[in-house]
């Protein structure tokens, strides 16, 4: 008896296609074109990380020995 494991389906992240896992050589995306539409987005910044602008007033980068450290 020969047991075969089931073929393994993943939906293209950029257009939602599902397509097999274990041939497709553009994973986790199902074509070459999807693959460079989301290099795209990344190269012109239209993924972002949310975070909250610097304290424009405060020192990032004071040292730990700094009076105001002492404590």
């Amino acid at each position: 008896m020969t047991s075969q494991t089931p073929e393994r389906l993943l939906r293209c992240p950029r257009c939602g296609k599902m397509t097999r896992a274990g041939d497709n050589p553009f994973r986790p995306f199902c074509s070459q074109r999807c693959k460079l539409i989301d290099l795209g987005a990344w190269l012109g910044q239209d993924y972002r990380i949310p975070a909250q602008p610097a304290d424009p007033g405060g020192d990032a980068w004071s040292h730990p020995e700094d009076p105001e450290h002492q404590g």
